[in-house]
């Protein structure tokens, strides 16, 4: 996983990795936490890589929520609110292990 997230970030050294293991550890954990695993499952392991990417590459800005700078504009998510764009397929995840279906039909008589 390392390696695919410094590919994406273009960093070709070593000089970040302490950091990017602390990202991945935090984000994996809080994932874990989701969905009430203790391993994140292989089919989620992209969350963790584009979370840890937006950390990345908010270091030195961790605590702003928008900056605007002659009419260019930026805004981030607030941390607790990483892992809303995921909330479906982590709730499907957390469904699929409790064996809930979504699937189905109901029958009235």
């Amino acid at each position: 996983m390392l390696s695919r997230i410094k590919t994406i970030l273009g960093v070709e050294d070593d000089k970040q990795d302490d950091v990017l293991d602390i990202f991945i550890e935090h984000v994996s954990s809080h994932l874990k936490a989701l969905i009430g695993k203790d391993d994140v499952p292989s089919k989620l392991e992209f969350i963790v890589e584009e979370i840890v990417v937006r950390r990345f590459n908010r270091l030195g800005t961790e605590g702003m929520q928008s900056e605007s700078v002659e009419g260019h504009s930026i805004t981030f998510y607030d941390l607790e609110k990483e892992f809303t764009p995921y909330e479906s397929i982590i709730d499907s995840e957390r469904e699929e292990d409790e064996g809930i279906s979504r699937r189905g039909k109901v029958w009235l008589i």
